[in-house]
């Protein structure tokens, strides 16, 4: 892999390829079925491609994505991973490292590399969660700890107590609200930005039919991508988009994903994959770097549809 696509994350000890393993379709929720089997062998694949940095969540599949990670990772494995994981803000700071304690039991492992708090709580002082974890963090059970859908304001207020080393947030060539305020903030405090979403749930795939259908439990239905007055828009900016990736021969995703790891302040960009065959897919898109000129093609057709979204901070429209 080209150094061009090899980074430090924050403060870490080695550079990582910039793309990252996003493991929430492990869980089983929220993006239909998923049999173990194929997430065994999406880590496989991960592993043997060189992907070193997972990302996971105890609350994909109530620890399921977790509990699958530990496994295989405790075969000798688990020192290579840059391995992240979140839970959300809790009340009480001792509930918060309750759940820590248990995703360490899950991943199988003494020491998490990077630990996000996964939403904020609006109208809650969050410092004291923060003062926990930096508590962790001196007792090596942490390394990083980072914050996932925060604003600014919420930032700032975390900052008075510790230190933010990465913010993980939405952001893709179909959602890039952070690039007004949120990731110019990041950078200009030396907090690393990783994304989520970064193929937009599957849309710069290129395969969603104008009129899609999911599966029963499926969540993307619910989020800004799919409004009835924003899908439309979406769809037509993707058919102009396949004709560039028709140009170099290469499916659409690769041309998104090179979108997004090669945006300014961007640390490392997280894509989810179902099995083997789909990590492989978005391990190829970082050969061969497509020509700046079409990444500017691309920004002014994502131009276009942006106009149509909503006044959303987030793209699942959640404001816990």
């Amino acid at each position: 892999m080209s150094d061009t696509f090899l980074r430090k994350i924050a403060n870490s000890k080695d550079a990582y390829p910039v793309l990252a393993l996003g493991c929430w379709a492990f869980g089983g929720d929220h993006w239909g079925g998923q049999d173990d089997a194929d997430s065994i062998d999406a880590m496989q694949k991960a592993w043997d491609l060189g992907l070193r940095h997972w990302d996971t969540a105890v609350g994909y599949g109530n620890g399921r994505s977790e509990r699958l990670c530990g496994e295989f990772l405790r075969h000798g494995k688990r020192d290579e991973i840059f391995l992240a994981t979140k839970a959300n803000v809790n009340r009480k700071p001792e509930k918060l490292i309750n759940t820590l304690y248990h995703s360490l039991e899950n991943l199988q492992t003494d020491h998490i590399d990077l630990y996000y708090l996964h939403w904020p709580r609006c109208g809650l002082d969050m410092r004291p969660c923060m003062e926990a974890l930096e508590k962790e963090r001196e007792k090596g059970t942490i390394g990083q700890i980072g914050v996932s859908n925060f604003s600014i304001e919420q930032m700032q207020q975390l900052s008075q107590v510790g230190t933010i080393d990465v913010h993980q947030l939405g952001y893709s060539l179909y959602w890039r609200v952070p690039e007004k305020e949120l990731i110019p903030y990041c950078v200009k405090h030396d907090i690393a930005v990783v994304t989520y979403s970064s193929i937009a749930q599957g849309i710069l795939t290129g395969k969603f039919p104008q009129t899609p259908t999911f599966p029963k439990g499926d969540i993307r239905p619910e989020t800004v991508f799919f409004q009835k007055d924003v899908w439309p828009h979406l769809y037509a900016a993707t058919e102009k988009l396949k004709v560039l990736a028709v140009k170099h021969q290469r499916p659409l995703q690769h041309l998104a994903i090179q979108w997004a790891a090669r945006q300014p302040g961007i640390s490392s960009v997280i894509v989810g994959a179902r099995n083997g065959q789909q990590v492989q897919e978005n391990v190829v898109a970082l050969k061969d770097p497509i020509p700046n000129e079409d990444l500017d093609a691309m920004t002014a057709i994502s131009n276009e549809a942006m106009v149509h979204y909503p006044k959303e901070q987030n793209i699942f429209k959640y404001y816990p």
